[in-house]
């Protein structure tokens, strides 16, 4: 008898292990909807010199602590930009002073705003989607228009 429960269930554990790592598993309706607003969600690209407005990544650094909730509660938006800061990337030197030290000053807060980015599937698609790494993401900033600003320290890719 447990010969014969090994025999069923070692086959079974396949199929589900050969299903969960394919792109063939079948959507759940709570997955094929967040696949939807994901789709749906206009993503744009914008290459910025942090030096030289390094006021506005500044504010949206020490307003970490609502974007984490906002970040949170976020499951439609109409808009996504991504702001690429290509003079902020480490091979660059990282951040201009003064963005560095508001890093520093919000790394926890940087820290739990990526996992929560990370955990947002429509964000971290838009994160993912323009090979970022989540270490690069310094900041996000909800506007009123139901749209978010995601600020990283990265180069566009190609």
């Amino acid at each position: 008898m447990l010969n014969g429960r090994r025999v069923v269930i070692a086959p079974l554990v396949a199929v589900m292990i050969l299903a969960a790592g394919s792109g063939y598993a079948q959507q759940s309706p709570a997955t094929q909807e967040a696949l939807d607003t994901i789709i749906g969600t206009e993503v744009q690209e914008e290459e910025v010199e942090a030096a030289t407005d390094p006021g506005r990544v500044i504010a949206a650094i020490e307003k970490t602590g609502e974007s984490i909730s906002l970040v949170r509660k976020a499951s439609s938006l109409d808009k996504v930009d991504i702001v690429f800061l290509a003079d902020s990337v480490e091979a660059e030197g990282g951040p201009p002073a003064e963005i560095a030290e508001k890093v520093k000053e919000y790394e926890v807060e940087i820290a739990e705003l990526r996992k929560e980015v990370e955990g947002n599937a429509m964000l971290f698609h838009a994160v993912d989607s323009r090979q970022i790494l989540m270490r690069d993401v310094l900041a996000v900033e909800f506007d009123d228009s139901n749209g978010v600003v995601i600020f990283a320290a990265a180069k566009p890719a190609g």
